[in-house]
């Protein structure tokens, strides 16, 4: 359902208060419906989920490396592999796996971005390989921006309405790909 103008939205949010008990609403967007969410949430009737919530903290990073290398590399490397995957599970995993190849972890640490060839391996075939065509082109050729919003995209290729960017690890294995 799009939230658009018109009184589509004004149904579901009466809907939506009015579910039974039993049933539960699970809705994905980029923006916050029109629904009330402020009863809702003070009803203890809706959990949100942002962009942060599923991201690893920087203790959370400290104890996956502790656990999956054995002892964790220096609080000043977990830090900047926490920004540089933006407590992305699956980036620190791929840091991870290249870390064990690595002697000098710190080294391995400040040269570690899209490039790293577990990164490219895993976002390549797992993510930008499996794109519909038009998401395909529309990712290769958006790449090049640091962040996408409505009109700088509209210049560029077509339609979106918000600012966007990508993850830094996929931003960068995108454009290594457009170079290619």
């Amino acid at each position: 359902m799009a939230w658009g103008a018109g009184g589509d939205h004004q149904i579901f949010a009466v809907l939506v208060e009015h579910l039974p008990p039993q049933l539960q609403l699970v809705i994905a967007s980029r923006v916050d419906p029109p629904l009330p969410l402020g009863r809702l949430c003070a009803r203890g009737q809706l959990t949100e989920l942002r962009a942060v919530d599923p991201r690893f903290t920087l203790e959370e990073a400290t104890t996956f490396f502790e656990r999956v290398l054995a002892v964790a590399p220096s609080p000043e490397d977990v830090k900047t592999l926490e920004v540089r995957t933006e407590g992305w599970a699956a980036g620190l995993q791929l840091a991870a796996l290249a870390m064990q190849q690595h002697d000098d972890w710190h080294d391995f640490v400040q040269t570690f971005a899209g490039s790293n060839r577990f990164g490219v391996d895993y976002l390549a075939e797992e993510v930008i390989e499996r794109l519909p065509a038009h998401l395909h082109a529309f990712v290769l050729q958006t790449a090049i921006l640091d962040q996408l919003c409505g009109p700088l995209c509209d210049y560029l290729l077509g339609a979106e309405r918000r600012w966007y960017r990508y993850q830094h690890l996929f931003g960068d294995v995108v454009r290594a790909r457009l170079r290619q």
